[in-house]
């Protein structure tokens, strides 16, 4: 009998050894390509173009109040006395338009209207800007509003009051009426950053704007005159 062998053949692996470390820092998972942390928009060029409105405000006021110094108390709370009605009546006039892409637009209107009225001596500018914005408001209680009656309600009480500050303002003695004028406008600062909050009513860039212009005013109005 021819005698039969088996031949064993030894298996082979497949499991290659780990490669050696080559000594490179490995891929970051997070921030930009180069490694670099992400600046989450804190690079003072994109904060800017995020915080324009505050940015312009600062300017705006830093322009306008830059010689009061020099100017007599009673001339500088006649003008931010005259100027403060203007503030309710935007929201009053927007608030019946119903879309606040025409803010920007309506403060341009309203400026341009407080020029044409102090080129006159028939009637004040506070008395006709509270005129005009009592006018919206028997509009809108009449026709409607696009926001609903308490909205309307909150806007009319704003109109009434921040009106009245104004008013009393320019008739008492000035160094009182810089107190009445400057808790309008800070009062009215207030209101403008509640808009914002609640995104109601006007456009977000000009409350923003708006509540810079008014708190800084208020403080001139009060430490720096």
């Amino acid at each position: 009998m021819t005698a039969t062998h088996t031949t064993t053949v030894p298996q082979v692996t497949t499991d290659a050894p780990a490669p050696a470390p080559t000594g490179r820092a490995s891929t970051p998972t997070s921030g930009t390509a180069s490694g670099h942390p992400a600046s989450n928009g804190r690079h003072p060029v994109e904060m800017l173009k995020r915080r324009w409105p505050t940015a312009l405000a600062v300017a705006l006021v830093i322009l306008t109040t830059a010689d009061d110094g020099s100017g007599e108390l009673a001339d500088t709370v006649g003008a931010f006395g005259d100027a403060l009605p203007l503030l309710p009546l935007l929201y009053v006039i927007v608030h019946q338009v119903g879309n606040p892409r025409v803010t920007w637009p309506v403060l341009g209107a309203g400026v341009a209207a407080m020029v044409a009225l102090g080129a006159q001596d028939v009637v004040s500018q506070p008395v006709a800007l509270v005129a005009i914005a009592l006018a919206v408001l028997v509009w809108g209680a009449v026709r409607g509003t696009p926001h609903g009656r308490a909205t309307f309600g909150v806007q009319a009480a704003g109109a009434v009051v921040f009106g009245a500050l104004a008013l009393i303002g320019l008739a008492v003695d000035p160094d009182l009426g810089r107190y009445l004028v400057a808790a309008g406008w800070f009062f009215h600062g207030v209101w403008d950053f509640v808009h914002l909050r609640l995104d109601k009513v006007v456009a977000r860039s000009f409350a923003e704007w708006c509540g810079v212009v008014d708190i800084l005013v208020a403080v001139h109005l009060l430490f720096l005159l």
